[in-house]
């Protein structure tokens, strides 16, 4: 049986040598260098095709920046901007095979971003893939740029677009906590400090705390997200702008504006921009923020739900899957433990991000791709995590209303709403005798004398409880020793 024919191929030449280059693919020696000498996590930049389509758009930018200050034929300009445009609209991303983690301060990154276009634009001119006598990746679609300014902005732009849908998610889980809030709002349970019974509140107060704080942290990313908008396009290798045009700086940030709808800003000190990461740094610790602070509701969630027999039993968690292998019946909360996860990924990422911004030298960081990697992933898994929280668990959850009344029935916190009309020493007398006798603290009160039932009733009511209805009236001190013994 013949052996299949050897696929096509194409020769590429670079500094180091020549390589043979499948003839069909649309990247180049610098990608295929790159491929072969970062096999380390066997995922590509492709995964993150908000950073990709930043890449074009830098691509698209400087396009239009070269040709309006005359440093690029209008041919060459509208090739390249047109086949950044096929990308920015998601085509050719496959393409973009360089590993997420990369040595080269992200070379290989912005080469293989050069190479695709480039070959994009030639095929549409109706030349060879590699012609690029007639349009280069380096001269030409790289024209006015070095990685170190088109990378970091690259990854700014890329992680504000990633960001609206994080955002978006977030505001989604918000408001299903919140409904949650509104339709819990009359049901009474006891609220805990330190783990131990504490007074009464509903649980839609507690379900309202959850909202509150997603909201506070929607509002943190948002001011966090300006710190990605300083960019130091024109900056090229140092931040001196050598080999740019002196307009170029000014004319790819009009450009760039306009494609990205961002309210970019070049950075007043091009040399401190280009060597400095800290705005990677203080997002990265935004998300960690709110990865904890989310991490924390989903341990409220599983406590609320443990059980359901043996432990506190307050709400129910839909369902999802069999729990184990071994005991029938058993569901475990395993929505709220994937969140979990997640929340441990991202501050181990934050961790990450942190020593690569220390590790950055004189006049470059090279260690953006792993911050790069770090800050994308934890966006990506916060964004499914919220998602999954909220389709799968949120909205699914209901009360225990009998198991919470019984509980607040028979819980001595109820005494305190109590305080203002018979005092501290009597209620703390009843308290005791109320744990010890397991009775009723309402029904010990009545049997005292200190209140009629319709008093009690009135005080221990759901709103006067959870202190949505608060009367406080002037308090007839009364000792412990005064109170009728048994």
């Amino acid at each position: 049986m013949a052996a299949d024919a050897p696929a096509p191929t194409r020769t590429e030449t670079d500094s180091l040598g020549s390589m043979e280059i499948p003839a069909e693919a649309y990247w180049g020696i610098h990608t295929a260098r790159a491929e072969a000498n970062f096999p380390i996590t066997k995922r590509p930049i492709s995964v993150y095709p908000d950073l990709i389509r930043a890449l074009a758009m830098v691509k698209q930018a400087s396009a239009r920046a070269n040709k309006e200050i005359g440093v690029l034929d209008a041919e060459r300009a509208d090739l390249i901007d047109h086949a950044a445009q096929r990308v920015i609209d998601g085509e050719f991303h496959d393409q973009f095979i360089v590993g997420v983690i990369q040595g080269g301060a992200g070379t290989s990154t912005n080469m293989n971003a050069n190479e695709v276009i480039t070959n994009i634009a030639l095929e549409m001119a109706g030349r060879q893939k590699g012609d690029y006598a007639y349009l280069s990746p380096i001269d030409h679609t790289n024209r006015s740029q070095s990685t170190n300014d088109v990378y970091p902005t690259a990854i700014k732009i890329g992680l504000s677009l990633t960001l609206r849908s994080l955002l978006d998610e977030l505001d989604l889980l918000r408001k299903s906590f919140l409904s949650k809030s509104e339709e819990f709002h009359d049901v009474l349970k006891v609220g805990r400090t330190q783990l131990q019974d504490a007074v009464p509140m509903t649980l839609g107060q507690e379900f309202h705390g959850f909202a509150t704080t997603l909201g506070e942290d929607h509002s943190r990313l948002t001011e966090n997200a300006w710190l990605l908008y300083e960019i130091n396009m024109g900056a090229t290798a140092i931040g001196t702008g050598i080999t740019t045009h002196p307009d170029y700086a000014a004319a790819v940030l009009k450009h760039l504006r306009e494609i990205t709808g961002l309210d970019l800003v070049t950075a007043t000190d091009l040399v401190e921009s280009t060597s400095d990461t800290g705005s990677f740094m203080s997002f990265s610790s935004s998300l960690k923020r709110n990865a904890i602070k989310l991490s924390k509701i989903c341990n409220d969630l599983r406590l609320l739900s443990s059980g359901p027999q043996a432990g506190l039993g307050e709400i129910n968690l839909p369902a999802k899957q069999a729990g184990s292998s071994i005991m029938p019946g058993k569901v475990n909360p395993v929505i709220p433990e994937v969140v979990n996860q997640v929340a441990f990924a991202v501050a181990g990422a934050d961790l990450t991000v942190t020593m690569a911004v220390e590790g950055g030298q004189l006049q470059l960081n090279a260690f953006e791709p792993v911050i790069a990697h770090s800050i994308f992933q934890s966006i990506t898994w916060m964004r499914q995590a919220m998602w999954t929280l909220r389709v799968n668990c949120v909205d699914g959850i209901t009360a225990n209303r009998d198991r919470l009344g019984a509980m607040v029935g028979a819980s001595v916190g109820v005494v305190t709403a109590l305080t203002p009309f018979i005092g501290y020493a009597a209620a703390a007398a009843l308290a005791k005798t109320a744990l010890l006798t397991n009775r009723n603290v309402a029904d010990l009160v009545v049997e005292a004398g200190l209140m009629t039932r319709e008093e009690v009733t009135k005080q221990i009511s759901p709103a006067r409880l959870s202190g949505l209805e608060t009367v406080t009236a002037a308090i007839p001190v009364i000792a412990a020793e005064d109170l009728p013994q048994n």
